[in-house]
């Protein structure tokens, strides 16, 4: 299995100080071109989050179990990462990372069709890349698909970036990054009092190689894409934001998105669980920013998943 394999799922289940806990605008680098941040700790502890941490063990972990033989998700706390224009992509898995797994990734990182072992100021780091390429995704963002840097030299931490220049700069500061001076950052970030994934990306950024249709207008009229899911009141809440190309556009996107939900309520086929979704939907519009919410118990969330 390469080494890849593991990270870029994970990053699929939306930092400069890279530690657990909310992540905001000030986090980021100007020039990020996405970024993601899951709060497992939050998830274990919160009356939402619970259920559905469960069922990322069932779908996500339990096959990371069984293709590497590594029980992260009994160790792993969180996940923070980013890509930046001059820095390349930073991945942080946050925990009590046990001597086994840190041998187990190790092991497997060596197995790649190329590995070597570096060296900065004393601390040791590792580079490895495969030659297997994967284009099965309709939609890609650059990651580490010209190998993967990554050192267990900080404590508590896994930690893996897409430039050697980018790991000796974290290692020079014990994995931080210059702080932002503000929440004026280029991406948008949603937060929450008990946010438990955050996401958000530029859109020209997304490479769209499905076959064009609806959401292809949407990413051709969208500058940047922002998503969030947090425990409100025990329910498990989603925001998403989109920011237009301009006013009249969002307000076209708006339109498009409540005939979606319209159309669908309507069918004879539709699903139960997917209409109290869609009845649960608020859709509105600010200027250039379209705002997409619900609010939706637990167990009608996770159904919907395993569907």
């Amino acid at each position: 299995m390469r080494f890849s394999k593991l990270l870029i799922p994970m990053l699929l289940l939306a930092l400069p100080g890279l530690a657990p806990g909310e992540l905001t605008a000030s986090g980021l680098p100007a020039t990020s071109t996405w970024y993601f941040h899951a709060d497992f700790d939050e998830m274990r502890g919160s009356d939402a989050g619970k259920p559905l941490y469960a069922w990322l063990q069932r779908e996500v972990f339990a096959d990371v179990r069984e293709d590497a033989g590594i029980d992260l998700d009994k160790e792993a706390d969180s996940i923070t990462a980013f890509s930046a224009v001059e820095s390349g992509a930073v991945v942080s898995i946050e925990g009590d990372i046990s001597r086994e797994t840190r041998d187990k990734l190790l092991a497997m990182a060596a197995g790649a069709d190329e590995f070597d072992t570096l060296k900065h100021k004393g601390s040791t780091f590792y580079f490895a890349r495969s030659d297997k390429d994967n284009k099965n995704n309709k939609i890609e963002v650059d990651s580490f698909e010209n190998g993967a840097y990554f050192t267990f030299a900080l404590k508590d931490r896994i930690l893996a970036t897409s430039s050697r220049e980018q790991m000796e700069r974290l290692l020079d500061s014990k994995g931080k990054l210059p702080q932002s001076k503000s929440d004026s950052g280029t991406l948008i970030v949603l937060t929450a009092q008990k946010s438990l994934i955050q996401a958000g990306i530029q859109a020209d950024q997304v490479e769209d190689r499905g076959d064009g249709g609806w959401q292809s207008n949407i990413l051709k009229n969208t500058e940047q894409l922002a998503v969030m899911v947090a425990d409100v009141a025990g329910k498990i809440a989603v925001e998403t934001q989109l920011i237009a190309t301009q006013p009249e556009m969002a307000e076209s996107l708006a339109s498009i998105v409540r005939g979606l939900i319209s159309l669908t309520m309507f069918s004879e086929d539709m699903d139960p669980q997917v209409a109290e979704f869609l009845s649960a939907t608020t859709v509105d519009v600010e200027g250039s920013s379209l705002n997409i919410r619900l609010a939706l118990d637990p167990e009608s969330v996770i159904a919907v998943l395993d569907d």
